[in-house]
């Protein structure tokens, strides 16, 4: 997985409460169990007409954002079904950060199991964070894990707070297999051990 230490980029504002997990990548896509390729179809319906042309009025769609790798969203981002296609999509776009001031629990997991920082914030810092994504190509947010800021256009710093255990795994890239073979000194003794001890199991 990659690391998450800091990030800086265009932040895109999706100004919608509880924007699914449907909406982020539709159950028509989740036909494959491999991580790329989705990103193309992130937030399809939102995104595309039914003749595969684009709807212009589309945050994602317009030019100031076509680049965007950090979504301000609205409360309860990532509700719905327990996809992980959804984190996947939103990487494989590009997006590396979303900022909410809530979001569903499954989702919220899966985000930091795939290498994407969700960032939990007040009302208040919400409306701040979404004003300086509504203004198109200026709206680069600078984010520091290693510190828990968020850097506003306006050189203003909002701290934000995350469980130590999973700002340690963004920090050093690692998902629930990085966590397991940082034990595979202490996995190979026991099964040396196993074998001596139980040569028949």
């Amino acid at each position: 997985m990659e690391k998450f230490t800091t990030h800086r980029g265009v932040a895109a504002p999706m100004n919608m409460i509880n924007v699914d997990t449907d909406k982020v990548i539709p159950k028509l896509f989740l036909r494959t169990i491999k991580r790329t390729g989705l990103g193309k179809n992130l937030f399809h319906e939102m995104r595309y007409n039914e003749d595969g042309s684009e709807k212009p009025d589309f945050v994602l769609n317009k030019q100031a954002y076509r680049k965007a790798s950090i979504i301000v969203a609205g409360d309860n981002f990532g509700c719905g079904s327990s996809r992980e296609h959804a984190p996947w999509a939103l990487l494989d776009f590009g997006i590396r950060c979303v900022i909410s001031t809530s979001f569903a629990d499954i989702f919220y997991n899966n985000c930091f199991k795939n290498g994407i920082l969700p960032i939990k914030v007040t009302k208040q810092q919400l409306d701040e964070l979404m004003d300086d994504a509504e203004r198109g190509a200026n709206s680069v947010l600078d984010i520091d894990l290693e510190k828990q800021e968020i850097g506003r256009p306006n050189g203003e710093k909002l701290k934000f707070e995350i469980d130590e255990f999973r700002r340690h795994c963004l920090l050093n890239g690692l998902d629930d297999i990085g966590l397991t073979m940082q034990k595979d000194d202490k996995i190979k003794n026991f099964e040396d051990k196993r074998s001596t001890q139980q040569p028949w199991a």
